[in-house]
């Protein structure tokens, strides 16, 4: 199964999806999109690296993730994503053509992958219009990549506050 887990910043989203991966009593391999270019990004990752079993394999892929997909994805493997948000941002910073490429890569390449998928996104589109051209986008092509995904997915998940909303498919 294919699950989208959708949720604000701190809303409980990755630890959900963690939950789902343990309970799942696969193999996990931990597909990070997140860049250390800060030190608080460093201690956003560490973080995250601290939490995880130490069983789960973790590949760090800023931009190909259709690709790594690809190549990691198995009958009795759960694949986990850490975020789509943090890849779409990475797309925005790699060029147009970067872009739309790895886009339709994901896309194309969703509805083919073997096991199962849990695909962690923030929903950024609930407050204000930011201010700027490249934060509006951002927000923008945010919204319609959450859209494309939770079309192709069997299951979308919110996450506020910890507790999950099925907005489609039943809760785990």
């Amino acid at each position: 199964m294919q699950t989208l887990i959708l949720g604000g910043a701190r809303s409980g989203k990755s630890a959900w999806a963690e939950r789902l991966a343990s309970a799942s009593g696969c193999d996990v391999v931990y597909v990070a999109t997140a860049q250390a270019g800060d030190d608080e990004m460093r201690a956003r990752i560490a973080n995250h690296r601290a939490r995880r079993p130490a069983q789960w394999s973790c590949v760090e892929q800023p931009l190909a993730l259709a690709a790594t997909l690809a190549a990691h994805a198995c009958v009795g493997r759960v694949l986990l994503v850490d975020c789509l948000t943090l890849w779409l941002s990475n797309l925005l910073h790699a060029g147009e053509a970067r872009f739309e490429s790895e886009r339709k890569a994901l896309l194309d390449t969703l509805p083919k992958l073997p096991g199962e998928l849990l695909l962690v996104a923030n929903e950024v589109g609930l407050g204000v219009v930011p201010l700027g051209a490249l934060a509006r986008r951002f927000v923008d092509e945010a919204g319609r990549l959450n859209q494309s995904v939770a079309a192709v997915v069997e299951r979308v998940l919110f996450v506020a506050a910890g507790l999950p909303v099925a907005l489609k498919g039943g809760l785990p």
